[in-house]
């Protein structure tokens, strides 16, 4: 028997030593570390990968118990190329690996399926921006970034911290769902303002147009927009430091220290922007704090918590200049202040095998207060009132991802959400009160079976105010063509998919004094057809698109008048409308280091049905059926040209909007809001490898023109500034 137990822990001491270890450390072009990159292990003509693991904030992943056998590796990070490779065991104990940035044809995205895929599977248009495109573009909010992606409408009431709104496709602008850190940062219902959300350390910003509501739920009828912070990734601590100024007194400043080392990574981050504005009561400043925080607790398990805080001020002069024309004075006493905070923690479980887990926690908290001190005669609607809202989005997530095979994979996942929040004006209490607890249940498969590439998902929602529903999404995408150096591949792609927006707080519980209770409020909903074609050019370099879309809205919920004497009404379901349209795109590598994106959209919208707009119902004739919806230009385009250099780097952003339908709801009889074009560009020059000097330049054609009518827009203004970088690698 004691030769037995020797002779087993012989075995056990043989096994063990003949178990390899393999350590694989991603870098990019720079040599810097890239985190989050997914790194799938396979064995040599095994079509079933044996583990799946996330790289560290030092970019490293470690696959331990090999047995001796030739692997397979495929690193998949966001906004690189794909990378194939093989990794014999018997090698090298680490192997480093040097991502390049794709080709418009295969930069890896996530928000698509939830998980990265390259851009060509994903089944959907995806734009992107990267940190350092974010960086040199240096835009003051999130708005100032996505008006130049291809399909993105913006539309500013005004200048800096003005209401800023996103249309996209024809939908309305509560029609798309924002994402910052993992965290939902819509008001319940949809409504957003992208003009006062920061870009600070801003490590990647993502836009999918197209209805996604079977991944992300509520709101994501016609667009998603996802931002993430960055990670700290250097062993020394990396400060970084700086500060501009400008036209119309603007003043910024901002600093940040970020790091890792050993299983720990960091990057804490402020930003103070502070502007008079141009014209009367125009004044806007916004502070930001946050921070980023992961620690690895083993080699499969990593936690990550997020954080951040705003807090804005902004004057209000209201509409006051009608294209060009200015038909009542401006609103001198009224301002706005926002008071924003969201956290996430996330634990990311790499295992068993071919399985990853996603555990996330978020809360969201959103104050807004809009008050208008005295009543001006003068002005139209000018009212003293304290507009005041408190809303907070509390929930948790899971999400599995399962990689059956290296041709296909399955998401499945779990939400839960709890509403809550108070809405109303502080002079004519009480406020109403909204409470309501979502639940959601979603799966979703992605085969690539050679040249075909298929996503089909489908979410059921239960809603406690609009009640369940089930929303399905398909997508195909099939390599018709392989092509060759000139043509090199034609793609056609179609997807079908249905979306939802639920009401907002104010409208699903509505009641008196002021409204009439409609316990049959239903959800607002879309069905969305779209079908394109891409033609990839010269290896993969240059890219033109062509993407058909065809959508169709029901159920808007609108406020209708049932006792003008006493001013009382109710919310109800009201149309039926649709949008279709072109979208054509051009991308590319023009040099190693230039590339451009340009596009250009055509939408034609039209209210179908209307049965509440009658004039007993005090209907505006722009909302009645047969009219084109409202701030929805049939012409647009968008361009972006970006150079990244090792010393210089530079860009110029174009957006062109054409005339519009729009109103002023006054009584001026104003019907739409005249087309222009905004150019901004920017640059920067290294002095040395720490100390950045740069420069941007909005609306370099110093154009006078409404995004939304009534509000002028920002004139030609600049930006000068200079920033430092102390430690790092």
């Amino acid at each position: 028997m004691r030769f037995v137990r020797v002779l087993a822990c012989l075995i056990v001491l043989l096994a063990a030593a003949s178990a390899a270890e393999l350590k694989i450390k991603v870098v990019d072009s720079q040599s810097a570390a890239v985190a989050g990159a997914q790194v799938e292990l396979r064995e040599k003509g095994n079509a079933t990968p044996a583990s799946l693991q996330n790289t560290s904030a030092e970019g490293v992943v470690t696959f331990r118990g090999l047995r001796e056998a030739s692997y397979v590796l495929r690193i998949l990070a966001p906004g690189f190329a794909p990378e194939t490779m093989d990794a014999p065991p018997s090698g090298p104990k680490t192997i480093t690996v040097q991502l390049r940035l794709g080709h418009v044809s295969e930069t890896v995205v996530v928000t698509a399926t939830r998980s990265p895929i390259p851009s060509q599977a994903a089944g959907a248009n995806v734009e992107n921006l990267t940190g350092s495109q974010i960086e040199v573009m240096n835009p003051v909010a999130l708005d100032d970034a996505v008006r130049f992606l291809p399909g993105a409408i913006i539309d500013t009431s005004g200048q800096r911290g003005g209401l800023s709104s996103l249309f996209v496709r024809g939908g309305d602008s509560r029609y798309n769902k924002v994402i910052v850190d993992e965290v939902p940062v819509n008001e319940p219902g949809g409504t957003m303002d992208l003009g006062v959300v920061p870009l600070t350390d801003a490590d990647r910003l993502e836009f999918v147009r197209g209805a996604q509501s079977t991944l992300y739920g509520s709101d994501a009828m016609t667009s998603v927009v996802q931002v993430w912070t960055g990670t700290g990734s250097t062993r020394v601590p990396e400060l970084r430091f700086g500060a501009d100024g400008g036209t119309f007194e603007t003043a910024n400043g901002y600093a940040s220290l970020a790091g890792a080392h050993g299983r720990f990574d960091y990057n804490l981050f402020g930003d103070q922007f502070n502007t008079n504005g141009q014209g009367p009561n125009a004044e806007y400043s916004n502070s930001l704090q946050g921070g980023n925080l992961g620690v690895a607790l083993s080699d499969h398990v990593g936690l990550r918590l997020r954080v951040r805080h705003s807090n804005n001020r902004t004057g209000v002069p209201g509409e006051w200049n009608f294209n060009g024309t200015p038909l009542e004075p401006p609103d001198f006493d009224q301002w706005a202040r926002q008071n924003n905070f969201l956290g996430s923690v996330q634990l990311i479980v790499s295992g068993p095998s071919r399985w990853q887990h996603r555990f996330t926690g978020y809360e969201y908290n959103h104050k807004r207060t809009n008050v208008d001190t005295f009543s001006d005669p003068r002005r139209t609607d000018d009212f003293v009132s304290h507009g005041f809202t408190n809303v907070n989005r509390a929930g948790f997530e899971y999400q599995g991802d399962f990689q059956q095979r290296t041709w296909a994979r399955t998401t499945v996942g779990y939400e839960f959400e709890d509403e809550n929040g108070f809405v109303g004006d502080l002079n004519f209490p009480p406020l109403l009160h909204g409470l309501r607890l979502n639940h959601a249940v979603y799966g979703q498969e992605l085969l690539t079976l050679g040249r075909l590439s298929i996503v089909a998902g489908a979410r059921f929602v239960h809603n406690d105010s609009s009640g369940n529903k089930g929303v399905p999404r398909v997508s195909l995408t099939l390599q018709a063509l392989r092509g060759g150096q000139t043509f090199s591949g034609t793609q056609l792609r179609f997807s079908y998919a249905t979306g939802f927006k639920e009401p907002r707080l104010e409208e699903a519980f509505a009641g008196p004094p002021f409204s009439v209770v409609n316990p049959n409020l239903r959800a607002e909903r879309s069905r969305s057809f779209e079908a394109g074609v891409q033609q990839n050019l010269f290896g993969g370099k240059y890219a033109l698109a062509a993407t058909y879309y065809h959508n169709l809205f029901f159920d808007r919920v609108d406020y209708r008048t049932v006792d003008p004497i006493n001013f009382i009404g109710q919310y109800v379901n009201v149309d039926k409308s649709f949008a279709q349209g072109a979208e054509f795109e051009f991308r590319g590598k023009l040099l190693s280091r230039l590339s451009l994106n340009s596009a250009y959209a055509y939408t034609s919208t039209q209210i179908l049905e209307a049965p509440e707009c009658t004039p007993q119902n005090f209907c505006d004739p722009l909302l009645a059926k047969g009219t084109p919806l409202l701030r929805r230009p049939k012409h647009s385009g968008t361009v972006l040209l970006t150079y990244l250099g090792n010393r210089w780097g530079g860009n110029m952003g174009g957006s062109f909007v054409g005339r519009r339908p729009d109103a002023d709801f006054s009584g001026f009889h104003i019907n739409h809001a005249a087309g222009y074009a905004r150019v901004d560009v920017g640059g920067w020059y290294a002095i040395n490898s720490r100390v950045t000097a740069y420069a941007n330049i909005e609306n370099a054609l110093n154009q006078h023109y409404n995004e939304v009518v009534g509000y002028p827009a920002l004139r030609g203004n600049f930006r000068l500034g200079m920033r430092f970088r102390l430690g790092g690698e």
